[in-house]
Parts: C-alpha cells; structure tokens; sequence
C-alpha cells in the first residue's frame, strides 16, 4: 500500500465538524468461480471534506474513485473502516433526505418528458406539489434547459449532454446540502463541460458542499477547494490545490543580459545557460522588468512555476511505479 502525502488541509474557520469523514475505508471484493479470489479495491483511506467545499476525488478510470463514493452513500459496504455524513454513519436513512446524486452511467425513463421525470424524483421524496411547482422550474433554469423543451421533449430525444443536465437537475430536487457527482463530465464535448462547470460553480455560490468524482483533471483543477488523487485504491495525496502544487503566482524568469550580483537579489537559485540566467523570480514581476531596464537586461521568458494538476498526477503515478490504471 502507498503511503498518503501529507498535505494537511487549512480548516475552515467557521466549521469545525466535517460534513464527510472517513478513517481507514477499504473495500475488497471476492471473484472467481469460487469466490475464493480476493480483488482489493480500496485501502485505508482516510480524508474529510468540510461544508460549502467543492472536493474533488480525481484519479483514472479504475482507481477506486467509484466504489469510495457509493460506501459513501451507502450502496457499498466497506470491508474494513468508517465513515461518517453529515455526523452520522453512512446508510443512515434520514441523512438521505439530505444529499443528491448523480450516478456516471444513470438511467432515465426514456418516454417521460424531463418535467415528468423530475416530478417522480420528487414524488420519491415526498416533496408537497406546491413546493414542486416552484422548485422544478427553478431546477430547470439553473440547468440550462428550456422550460417548453422540458415539459414537451421525451428524455430518449435528449442528447448526452441535456441527459446531463436533468441528471443535475434530479440530484438537486431535494435541496440537499451535500451533492455528490460522479463523472457529470464523461462524455461530454468541451462546450458541455464548460456548462457543467458554470453549474456546479453556481451550486457552489449557494454554499453547496459538492463531492466530485472525475479523471478530467484539468476541468477539476478549475472547480474544486481541494482535491484527493486516487490510484488502484490508494490515496496519494489531499489537499487544496495551491497546498500540492505550490503558489500559482510565482514565476521561473529567463534573463539576457545583466550580472549574477545584479540579479540574485530578484531571482532565486540564479544559473547561466546559454549565456542567459535562469531562476524564480522573488518579487513584482512589473517591479522586475523595470529593475531591468536600469541594468541593460531584458527579459526571455516568464513563465509559471506551478505545474499543472495533470503533471503532477502523472509524477505521483510514476514514482509509485503506476504505468497504467489496469
């Protein structure tokens, strides 16, 4: 098993009590003819997630991304470890009033129109007809969809996408105060994605706590407070993401001209290539290009030092010796 990184999250200052917490959560499943084969597909993760989050559960297809989120939910029981939503051990039935879900692959009853679809979800609910008739159209339009294309279109008419957006739409009918969604952006084209985006942002706006499970990890990196990174079970890291990858605002500078004394007051582990000098910049980058010019330099290159959240996934999978999610 590989060990988590530490990255310890900043707490947030007006919630002491976790909304998700679990310790030591492992899952292994029996297989064969026999049942006598042992498939371990979760190992003793442990992590929290605090209210008005938006905590992002990443890791490629396979990792266990899945089956962590439906023990969560109460679907998959865990093997081994605990967990806890919103206080309360998870399957607890009055917590489930209480949170959302949008599956990867869900099913639609594909000759309801999504107005229909979206009254039987609250029907499941017992949600009174006088707070649906005010609720679904409200759902609807946070979505996206047209409110005559919704009471009139069967969902089977639906592209990916729209499916999408009643998915969303279903998983919040309820007012829950934790939502979870695992992969909302499989499948979808970038201008999908992007819509999703704007939707689980305004959830976010609302001071939803979101739980999101994805392997899209550049939408992520735009989404999430903190994020966990999963591979063939193990946990590699959790943490915000200036926490794992650094400060977004410091640069790496390469310079022409000048000399060292000259420079190393304003750039850190200064070396010379090429007969140019490279490091990362210390101070205001308009400050810099100023200094500059008062010692006949000029500036080549700036250029982020962060890397990005896709990089440094890929690093962590190859020093753990991970070549594939298989």
């Amino acid at each position: 098993m590989n060990s988590v990184t530490e990255v310890k999250p900043q707490e947030p200052k007006n919630e002491l009590m976790p909304v998700v917490q679990t310790w030591n959560l492992s899952k292994v499943y029996r297989t064969g003819f026999w049942m006598n084969q042992k498939l371990r597909s979760l190992n003793d993760c442990s992590f929290s997630v605090y209210k008005g989050e938006t905590f992002g559960l990443l890791g490629p297809n396979g990792a266990g991304k899945t089956t962590l989120l439906k023990m969560l939910l109460g679907i998959v029981r865990p093997t081994s470890g605990r967990a806890v939503l919103l206080g309360y051990p998870v399957g607890n039935l009055s917590v489930k009033q209480k949170i959302g879900y949008l599956p990867e692959n869900a099913y639609y009853y594909d000759y309801l129109t999504a107005w229909e679809f979206l009254e039987f979800v609250a029907g499941l609910f017992q949600i009174p007809k006088s707070v649906q008739k005010r609720r679904i159209p409200e759902l609807v339009d946070l979505v996206g969809l047209a409110q005559k294309t919704a009471k009139k279109k069967q969902l089977r008419q639906y592209s990916k996408g729209m499916l999408q957006r009643v998915g969303m739409a279903q998983a919040l009918i309820n007012d829950p105060e934790v939502v979870f969604f695992d992969e909302p952006m499989s499948g979808l084209d970038p201008l999908g994605r992007y819509q999703v985006r704007e939707i689980v942002l305004s959830l976010k706006e609302q001071g939803k706590t979101i739980f999101f499970n994805s392997h899209v990890l550049t939408d992520i990196e735009k989404i999430c407070d903190r994020i966990a990174l999963l591979a063939r079970g193990d946990l590699l890291c959790v943490g915000s993401l200036e926490e794992i990858l650094g400060r977004s605002d410091v640069y790496q500078v390469i310079v022409k001209g000048g000399t060292k004394p000259a420079l190393e007051s304003w750039i850190s582990g200064i070396k010379e290539i090429d007969q140019t000098w490279h490091g990362q910049l210390t101070g205001n980058v308009h400050d810099f290009i100023e200094f500059l010019s008062t010692i006949d330099a000029q500036l080549l290159g700036l250029n982020r030092a962060r890397a990005s959240l896709e990089e440094y996934f890929v690093q962590q999978l190859r020093e753990r010796g991970i070549t594939s999610s298989q």
